[in-house]
C-alpha cells in the first residue's frame, strides 16, 4: 500500500515496488491522478482519498486486503508543502494544523489501520517519509515540525511491534518533485542561503535535485527481505546518496550525585555550557 503513489516519490515507488514482484494498491487525494498512475503500474489498484481521515485510511487498508489478502507493506509518501513564505511571524493556527494533519496526520492513521493486521498475519514492513526539514534548516512550521513528529513515531512504533515481526523505518528523501520545483520554491531556497540557513552547497542540491526514481531503490530496500533485521532507524535517499542518521544520544555536560549534592546553581550551569 503506497499512500501518496499517484504522483512524484510515492508513484515512483510504486512503480518499483511492482516491478519487484508486489501487488500494489495506490492511495492518493485527487482521484484522477490515481486512476492516471494505476494505468502506468501494471496489476495495481487505487484507492482515492485523504487518510488522515480515519474512515479512508481504513477503508484503504479493508481495500488493500480484499485485493491482495493481507497488507505486507505500508509506505507512506503523502505531503504538501508549507504556504510561500510562511514563518512563525506569518503562519496561521489553521495552516499549521493542516500541515501537521497532511503530514503526522496520515502516517499516523495509515499505521493505525495497518499495524494490527500487520501483527496478527505475523509482520510486515512500515517506510514513513521523513525529510531534512525537521532539522530546521529549510525554515517553516508545521511542515518542520510534522516531518520531524513523523520521525518520532516511525521510532515509537518500530520499538512497540519489533516483538511481533513488524519493521518500521524512515526515508527523508531528496528529489526533484511538483512540491520541488517553480518559480516560488526556487525564491524560497535562495532566501534561506541569503539568509545563512543554507549553504551553498546545500541550496545547489535542493535547486538540482535527482528524479524520484533515484529515491525509490532505498524504499524497496527498506521493505524487502534485505533489511529483515533493519528497524527503527532514519535514512537518507537524494541522488545518488544514501545516508542513515546516527540516533541521537545524549552527551554528559556535567553530573553530581542528588542524593548529597545540591542543585546545580546557575552560574554553574553556565560554566559547564560555555
Amino acid at each position: 500500500m503506497v499512500v501518496g503513489g499517484s504522483r512524484g516519490i510515492g508513484l515512483a515507488v510504486a512503480a518499483l515496488l511492482a516491478a519487484q514482484g508486489a501487488q500494489v494498491m495506490v492511495n492518493g487525494r485527487d482521484a484522477d491522478a490515481v486512476s492516471a498512475a494505476v494505468r502506468t503500474i501494471p496489476g495495481a489498484q487505487g484507492y482515492p482519498g485523504s487518510p488522515a481521515d480515519p474512515a479512508v485510511a481504513d477503508g484503504l487498508v479493508d481495500a488493500c486486503v480484499r485485493a491482495f489478502g493481507a497488507i505486507d507493506i505500508l509506505v507512506n509518501c503523502a505531503g504538501t508543502a508549507e504556504p510561500p513564505g510562511s514563518s512563525i511571524l506569518t503562519v496561521t493556527s489553521g495552516q499549521f494544523r493542516e500541515l501537521l494533519d497532511a503530514h503526522l496526520g496520515t502516517v499516523f492513521e495509515t499505521c493505525r489501520a495497518a499495524a494490527p493486521r500487520m501483527v496478527a498475519q505475523g509482520g510486515g514492513a512500515i517506510v514513513n517519509t521523513g525529510s531534512f526539514a525537521f532539522l530546521g534548516d529549510y525554515g517553516g512550521t508545521g511542515y518542520p515540525a510534522g516531518k520531524g513528529a513523523v520521525n518520532a513515531l516511525t521510532l515509537a512504533i518500530a520499538a512497540e511491534l519489533a516483538e511481533h515481526r513488524v519493521r518500521a523505518n524512515v526515508v527523508c528523501p531528496g528529489a526533484k518533485t511538483r512540491l520541488s520545483t517553480g518559480p516560488e520554491y526556487e525564491a524560497h531556497i535562495a532566501e534561506l542561503n541569503r539568509r545563512g540557513l543554507l549553504d551553498d552547497v546545500s541550496m545547489q542540491g535542493a535547486l538540482d535535485a535527482a528524479p524520484p526514481e533515484y529515491a525509490a531503490p532505498t524504499y524497496a530496500y527498506l521493505v524487502s527481505d534485505l533489511a529483515a533485521a533493519v528497524t527503527g532507524q532514519i535514512f537518507i535517499a537524494a541522488g545518488g546518496f544514501v545516508g542513515r542518521f546516527d540516533r541521537q544520544t545524549p552527551s554528559i555536560v556535567a553530573y553530581r550525585g542528588h542524593s548529597d549534592q545540591p542543585p546545580w546553581t546557575v552560574e554553574e550551569i553556565a560554566a559547564h555550557m560555555s
